[in-house]
């Protein structure tokens, strides 16, 4: 079920690791059973390693290609990946299988990175309760994924769990394959800022952990990350954690039929400087029918033309850092850590915008 924020009203959400959940935890109960998502739809009839600014989506790169030349980025060596530090870097396995009953979307098969669609989706009243099928889907796979973090899981462990949960709910794993991502989720822990690839490394206490968890349900993606804190987690971390989803929830407030798309990185911006952090130029994107699609959302001030329409739907996803928002891409072409080693944390939440405000469709079921 969709969570209604009004566009003048500003509340911790309810799923925050700060405040109580209302949303029945899985560690209450055994494995849940398969999760069935019963479509609210009428049945119709038969790169290399260098320092860039960071980007939420490599298939976004492109936009940034633009603002790295102007931002003066520059080339670097080999840094080393989160897993590259005290732990090790983890070995990755193989690809999981989906069974061929499940449909795929169109990028997989190739291992090209797709182009950014210009264009802006905007749902009528069906393709409206696709979108909530699969980002409910989100969302309870994001919740269960949760409760998997502690100390001495690997993030192998917890690929394994999503990939299962959702083709037993009859959906695809949106990132494997797409540009010839090998996961089913990203996992990115301490300083990996976005994408990384699950693996053998073990959690250990004090870390924070980003899952970032995309489903296609029916036709339609839903795009959603939290940071879980794993074990004893330090204040100052625990403090970049909380300030982090306060962004994303400033950002949701702007939301709403007519705003312009600049107030939403301007509610970021002025939450964030409060407590010195960074703001990562990652950005959050359409997202429907397609994976990735305009407008791009960005979390910093910017200068993205145009205003929301009622109808639309696409990701909020603040990515917040303790040092510098410069990055390392690892030669695995996915893996972006932070090149100062700072820890960065991030949440994700795709959102519609109503005429009075915004839904948050991958809120807590």
């Amino acid at each position: 079920m969709a969570v209604r924020v009004p566009a003048a009203e500003l509340k911790q959400h309810p799923s925050s690791p700060f405040t109580a959940s209302r949303c029945r935890s899985p560690r209450d109960a055994a494995l849940p059973a398969p999760l069935r998502v019963a479509s609210r739809t009428p049945r119709r009839p038969e790169v290399s390693n260098r320092i860039i600014c960071r980007c939420t989506y490599t298939a976004i790169l492109p936009i940034y290609a633009q603002n790295l030349r102007k931002s003066g980025c520059r080339a670097a060596g080999h840094r080393g990946s989160q897993e590259e530090g005290a732990a090790g870097r983890g070995a990755v396995s193989a690809r999981l299988p989906v069974p061929d009953h499940i449909p795929r979307p169109p990028y997989v098969g190739t291992d090209a990175i797709p182009d950014v669609c210009p264009d802006r989706q905007v749902h009528d009243g069906e393709s409206i309760m696709r979108m909530l099928d699969a980002c409910e889907l989100a969302a309870r796979v994001l919740q269960y994924a949760g409760t998997l973090v502690k100390p001495a899981v690997t993030t192998d462990e917890i690929d394994r769990a999503v990939h299962q949960m959702i083709i037993d709910a009859g959906a695809y794993p949106s990132p494997l394959g797409y540009g010839g991502f090998p996961k089913s989720v990203c996992t990115s822990v301490n300083e990996c800022t976005c994408h990384g690839i699950p693996d053998s490394r073990e959690l250990q206490d004090g870390d924070i952990i980003n899952i970032d968890v995309t489903v296609y349900l029916n036709g339609y993606h839903g795009d959603t990350s939290r940071t879980y804190l794993c074990g004893d987690v330090d204040e100052s971390t625990k403090q970049l954690v909380k300030v982090t989803e306060e962004c994303m929830m400033r950002g949701i407030s702007a939301c709403r039929h007519g705003a312009s798309f600049k107030e939403i990185g301007q509610r970021i911006s002025e939450h964030a400087s409060k407590y010195g952090y960074g703001i990562d130029p990652f950005v959050g994107h359409g997202i429907g029918r397609i994976f990735h699609c305009e407008p791009i959302i960005w979390s910093t001030y910017d200068y993205e033309p145009g205003f929301m329409v009622a109808g639309q739907t696409f990701t909020i996803e603040p990515t917040l850092s303790m040092g510098s928002t410069q990055c390392v891409v690892l030669d695995d072409g996915w893996t972006a850590v932070a090149a100062d080693g700072s820890l960065s944390a991030q949440f994700e939440h795709t959102v519609l915008v109503t005429r009075d405000g915004v839904e948050i469709l991958t809120g807590c079921p």
